[in-house]
């Protein structure tokens, strides 16, 4: 499985995917959508213009954005 955060850096949400995933021993890529211009346009491709991090892309998949329930980001 590949699993894809999109990312702001100082995101309380970030942390908390970052954290669930890090305890469920899931290993992830990171990307920061903020300062990376062409990562922030390939996150909107996947999200459709959602600009909400963390945005999770599973195996290319769109998983969705935010964290919670309900999600905020």
């Amino acid at each position: 499985m590949s699993l894809v955060m999109y990312i702001k850096p100082n995101c309380p949400y970030c942390q908390q995917a970052r954290d669930h995933y890090n305890a469920q021993g899931i290993p992830f890529t990171e990307y920061d959508a903020q300062n990376d211009r062409p990562r922030r346009a390939e996150m909107f491709a996947f999200s459709g213009d959602d600009p909400t991090v963390p945005c999770i892309v599973q195996d290319g998949v769109y998983i969705g954005s935010g964290w919670g329930v309900p999600p905020r980001g």
